[in-house]
């Protein structure tokens, strides 16, 4: 794999130079940016294709970055997994650029944030440096709220003063349980922390202190409770492109991140010795996809609802992380990619109801299938999905985690799976019966038009979730030697 390494450290450079580009191009080229935003993720997915083939019929791929001047040397590094993820963060940030072209917003300084948002997800994705991966995680909240203030529709000072409180608080605290693992091992790479915690000790103070800080750090960029409240407020005013990232997108690389320090660094050993931390993570993280899935059943605009529809996800997703066993570990996985895809499509699809019918609300769905059949039935296949009825990969996702739950005796947690999946039809259904049962009273402006383009976007992300289900036994297979990786 030497002749491929090059790969890894591409799929970053090309959307971080583009967005500087894109911002240096504001004088001259002041209409350049979305030709360069189109051009570099159209390679960057294409390199991502790529790798992801690479990686998982090959082996992991590791790029070695170094400076003589500054003594410091950092890496990336790739395998099955992170492949995935990088499609997954290429694909959805192509398919929501798709959507900007029709219903903006635009300005080479807005694609210039757009490209940084990318950049800061794959290299999140990427590193092999737990100190690294704070700085994409703060380009990360930067490039969000120069992003929306460069879409001229800006946040409330309490929106903005909450979002970055919380996110530089979630970077910051994970960044001191990174100074303690260093203080306790000498080193911030995760291959070299994995092979020298084990003399330290799993039950040394320093490491587990090390470990519950990066976790909370990284639970509050996820969006796990109580610190939920930065994603709803970013979702709701963001842009609907925006919103695409923000749920499909920015959540998946925190919790990819929570999951690499789980198991690269510190290992299932390190949770055999503190089984209390387990219960722990099993608590907050069953709490976040209850409470997500209450919030969203209250709410009647489809934005809120979808925000607290990710929380609900992302509790979800790390539940299953936290259990831990290789049935449980695919589950989450595969929920990742698939509620990124899913997710992303559902608010490009409210972006276009919005668009072309002003409907933002339970009750301005009403009658939609009719005047738009197609959208409609993307839009209630997107549902199903999100809710978890087969064959769609939310079904087979909740399905390996509570089956995971299982096989460790945790009946409670697989319960709750299946309420957690019951409360998701009591917001979920609704918007359909909406759309199909429910004629419009009132008057409705029809005379916005999207693109062919944007409605191909979301028509295929469909069609992927669907797809993704019914193939899950094949990607199961592909992924098999991350999966005992990470489980062993």
């Amino acid at each position: 794999m030497i002749e491929l390494q090059w790969l890894v450290a591409a799929v970053v450079v090309v959307p971080l130079g583009a967005a500087a580009l894109s911002v240096l191009a504001s004088g001259r080229l002041a209409e350049a940016g979305w030709s360069i935003a189109a051009a570099s993720l159209s390679v960057t997915f294409v390199l991502s294709v790529v790798l992801a083939v690479a990686l998982v019929t090959g082996e992991p791929i590791q790029y070695r970055l170094s400076s003589d001047r500054l003594g410091y040397a950092t890496e990336l590094q790739a395998d099955g997994f992170s492949g995935v993820i990088v499609l997954l963060d290429s694909l959805v940030a192509l398919g929501a650029l798709a959507y900007t072209r029709t219903a903006g917003p635009r300005g080479n300084t807005f694609y210039g944030g757009y490209l940084a948002i990318v950049a800061g997800v794959i290299g999140v994705t990427l590193t092999g440096d737990l100190f690294v991966l704070s700085l994409f995680l703060l380009l990360l909240g930067l490039s969000t709220v120069a992003l929306v203030d460069a879409t001229g529709t800006g946040w409330d000072s309490d929106v903005t003063r909450r979002y970055v409180v919380l996110w530089t608080l979630g970077v910051g605290v994970y960044l001191a349980g990174v100074a303690v693992a260093v203080v306790a091992t000498g080193t911030a790479n995760m291959a070299l922390l994995a092979e020298r915690l084990p003399a330290v000790g799993y039950a040394d103070p320093l490491v587990v202190a090390s470990f519950l800080l990066m976790a909370v750090g990284l639970g509050i960029s996820i969006g796990l409770f109580p610190f939920h409240t930065w994603l709803v407020d970013a979702h709701g005013v963001a842009p609907d492109a925006l919103s695409a990232l923000i749920s499909g997108v920015i959540p998946a690389a925190a919790v990819y991140a929570f999951s690499r320090v789980l198991f690269t660094v510190y290992t299932t050993d390190f949770l055999a010795a503190n089984p209390i931390l387990v219960d722990g993570i099993l608590a907050v993280s069953l709490a976040t996809m209850l409470l997500g899935n209450l919030l969203a059943a209250v709410h009647r605009g489809i934005k809120d609802v979808l925000a607290y529809s990710t929380i609900s996800q992302a509790g979800l997703v790390v539940a299953g992380f936290a259990i831990a066993n290789e049935d449980a570990i695919f589950g989450s996985i595969l929920q990742l990619f698939g509620h990124g895809i899913v997710k992303g499509a559902l608010c490009l699809v409210a972006g276009i109801f919005a668009l072309r019918f002003e409907a933002r609300s339970l009750e301005e769905y009403a009658g939609l299938a009719n005047e738009a059949p197609l959208l409609g039935a993307t839009f209630a296949l997107l549902g199903i999905a999100m809710i978890g009825l087969p064959p769609t990969v939310g079904f087979v996702g909740k399905w390996y985690i509570a089956l995971g739950a299982i096989q460790h005796g945790m009946w409670l947690v697989a319960a709750l799976v299946v309420v957690s999946t019951l409360l998701t039809l009591a917001y979920v259904v609704p918007f359909i019966s909406r759309l199909y049962f429910h004629p419009f009273e009132g008057p409705r402006n029809t005379e916005a038009r999207v693109t062919v383009g944007t409605v191909a976007v979301v028509v295929a992300a469909t069609a992927v979730a669907l797809a993704m289900g019914v193939s899950s036994g094949w990607i199961e297979g592909l992924l098999a030697t991350a999966i005992e990786e990470f489980a062993s």
